[in-house]
C-alpha cells in the first residue's frame, strides 16, 4: 500500500517526465525543420509551408459554364427481349468501358431491331449522361465524342435548370472530341487557358456529373503531361476524381481557365482509382474549330506504317539516341512513297520539326493541310536525307489493307552463314516482283544467336549493318568485314512489315 508522500512523489516523477518529452519532441521538430507556425505569429518560410488551395472562388466563376448532358434514342414499346431498364450511370459504365449500347447487355439481342411485327410505337429511352462545357456565349458546347456517340437526341441542362435539345454539330472519334450546339444567347462561357504553361504538380479541378450527380468539384494535381494513350492525343494524367458521367467535363486551372477535357479512367474496377487523363485544351480547339466549320476533322496522311525506336537499334545504326519513327511499311503509290521513304527508314524530322516518339509523326502529318508540301528528314544506313512529300488527306474510317497470303516460295539455292545461325537463299525474280522489293535474301533457316534475335524462317533480309543487301554473296562479303565480337543490325521485312533485330555475339 502506498502512502501520500509515494503518491506525491510518483505525481512528480511523471510530470517531470513529461516535461522532459516535451522538450525533446519540441527540439527534433525544429531540428527537423516541422515546426509548425503558432497562431498569431507570421510563417518563417512561406516559402516551404504553405496553406492549401482554394477552389470556392473558381467554382462560381467556371460552375455556370458547365453543363449536364443526356441522350437518348428512340425504341419501340413492348418490344420483346430487351434488357431490364438501367439508371443513367450504369448505362454510361456499359457504354463507356464496355462498347455495349445501353439496354443491350453482353448476349442480349439489341432491342432498337425488335421484332417486325410489332408495330408499337417509338418512345424515347434514356441512353446515357455525360458532362460538358459552354465554350461561346452563343450555345456551341464542347463534350466528348463517346458521350453523344449514337445517340437520337442531346438534352443540355445548365446550372439554373434551363433544359435545351441540342443539335449535334460534330464528333470527332480519333480525338474523342464532340461539339453540340444550343438555341441561346448571352451564356456564362469558360476561358481556354495555355496548356503549354501547365506543369506536372500544379493544382487543377473538375466539374460534372459522376453517376448523374450534377455539378460535382473534385479536385488534385496534374500526374503527368504527353501521356500515351492514344494516337492523336497525348493525354494530361491527373489524380482528379473521375467517374462514369465526368466524361467531357472541363478540367480548370488554377487561373480559372480550362485546360483539358476530363475523357478516361485507367481503372480494374470501372470506377476511379487514382488515374484519369484529359484532353489538353488547345488540341481539343483545334479540332471544335475544324467541327463548327465543316462538321467533320481534315487530317493529313503520308502512307506509313511505324514502329519506336529501341536503344539499341538506334546505337547500332549510328543515330546516336532512341528517337525518330521507324518505318515499317510503305503504301504502294502512296504519298511517302513517290517522295521515296523506304522501309527500314527513321523519320527525324517533319517540317522541321523534331520527332522525338512515333507517336510524334501523326499528330505532326495529321495537324497538315492535305495537298501541301512538307520537308521530311529520314535515316538511313548511317546518314540523313531529306526528301519532300505531298501529303494526301486521311480517310474519316481508314479501312486497312489486308496483306496478300504469302505465297509458297520457289525452290533456291541456300547458303549457311554459321557466324549468325542463318541459311540464306536469293530472292527470285517472281518473288521479289510480288515483294516489290529490288534485292534481299530469304531466311531459309534460323538458330543460335539469329534465332535469339528474333529472326524467323521466310523473313527477308534487306540490309545488315547499315549496308543494302542484293544477293546472298553481298551478305557474307558485308559480313566478313565486320567485328565478330560486336552485335550486328538487321533490317528484314516480315509480310508487309518491315523491322530491325539486333544481332549479338555468342560469348
Amino acid at each position: 500500500m502506498r502512502t501520500g508522500t509515494d503518491v506525491v512523489q510518483a505525481s512528480w516523477s511523471l510530470r517531470s517526465w513529461m516535461a522532459v518529452m516535451a522538450a525533446v519532441a519540441a527540439a527534433l521538430v525544429v531540428l527537423g525543420g516541422l515546426a509548425l507556425p503558432r497562431p498569431g505569429h507570421a510563417q518563417g518560410n512561406p516559402a516551404t509551408v504553405r496553406g492549401l488551395p482554394d477552389f470556392t472562388d473558381l467554382v462560381e466563376q467556371v460552375g455556370p459554364a458547365v453543363v449536364n448532358i443526356r441522350t437518348t434514342e428512340r425504341v419501340r414499346g413492348g418490344q420483346r427481349g430487351s434488357a431490364p431498364e438501367m439508371d443513367e450511370e450504369m448505362q454510361e459504365f456499359f457504354r463507356r468501358f464496355f462498347g455495349t449500347p445501353p439496354g443491350q447487355l453482353p448476349g442480349r439481342p439489341d432491342p432498337r431491331r425488335g421484332d417486325p411485327r410489332q408495330q408499337a410505337p417509338e418512345q424515347e429511352q434514356q441512353r446515357g449522361v455525360g458532362s460538358g462545357f459552354i465554350f461561346t456565349p452563343d450555345g456551341y458546347v464542347m463534350t466528348n465524342a463517346h458521350v453523344v456517340d449514337g445517340a437520337d437526341e442531346v438534352y443540355v441542362t445548365l446550372t439554373d435548370k434551363r433544359e435545351f435539345k441540342a443539335k449535334i454539330i460534330g464528333a470527332d472519334r480519333r480525338t474523342d472530341v464532340a461539339v453540340v450546339k444550343i438555341e441561346a444567347s448571352g451564356l456564362p462561357s469558360v476561358k481556354i487557358g495555355d496548356v503549354g504553361k501547365l506543369k506536372v504538380g500544379e493544382w487543377v479541378m473538375a466539374i460534372g456529373s459522376p453517376f448523374g450527380l450534377d455539378n460535382t468539384v473534385t479536385a488534385g494535381i496534374v500526374s503527368a503531361k504527353a501521356r500515351e494513350t492514344g494516337e492523336f492525343v497525348a493525354f494530361i494524367q491527373t489524380d482528379v476524381a473521375i467517374n462514369p458521367g465526368n466524361s467531357g467535363g472541363p478540367l480548370i486551372n488554377m487561373r480559372g481557365e480550362v485546360v483539358g477535357i476530363n475523357s478516361q479512367i485507367l481503372s480494374r474496377s470501372g470506377g476511379f482509382m487514382g488515374v484519369s487523363f484529359a484532353i489538353p485544351v488547345d488540341e481539343a480547339t483545334r479540332v471544335a474549330d475544324q467541327l463548327r466549320a465543316t462538321g467533320r476533322v481534315v487530317r493529313g496522311r503520308i502512307g506509313v506504317q511505324i514502329g519506336e525506336v529501341t536503344k539499341d537499334v538506334a546505337e547500332s545504326l549510328g543515330l546516336g539516341k532512341a528517337a525518330g519513327a521507324l518505318v515499317r511499311s510503305v503504301e504502294s503509290g502512296g504519298p511517302a512513297d513517290k517522295a521515296g521513304v523506304e522501309p527500314g527508314d527513321i523519320i527525324t524530322r517533319f517540317e522541321g520539326k523534331p520527332v522525338e516518339r512515333s507517336s510524334d509523326l501523326p499528330r505532326l502529318v495529321g495537324g497538315t493541310k492535305p495537298g501541301s508540301k512538307s520537308s521530311l528528314q529520314v535515316f538511313r544506313r548511317g546518314s540523313a536525307k531529306d526528301l519532300s512529300v505531298t501529303v494526301a488527306e486521311l480517310e474519316p474510317e481508314r479501312a486497312r489493307r489486308a496483306a496478300a497470303p504469302e505465297g509458297k516460295p520457289a525452290p533456291a539455292p541456300s547458303v549457311a552463314v554459321g557466324a549468325l545461325g542463318l541459311t540464306l537463299a536469293n530472292l527470285s525474280d517472281d518473288q521479289k516482283r510480288e515483294l516489290k522489293l529490288k534485292g534481299g535474301v530469304r531466311i531459309e533457316a534460323v538458330e543460335a544467336a539469329a534465332a535469339r534475335a528474333g529472326l524467323r524462317e521466310g523473313d527477308v533480309i534487306l540490309s545488315v549493318a547499315n549496308v543494302e543487301i542484293t544477293d546472298v554473296k553481298q551478305f557474307e562479303s558485308v559480313l566478313a568485314k565486320l567485328d565478330k565480337s560486336k552485335p550486328v543490325n538487321v533490317l528484314f521485312r516480315r509480310g508487309e512489315w518491315a523491322q530491325y533485330a539486333l544481332i549479338r555475339p555468342v560469348k
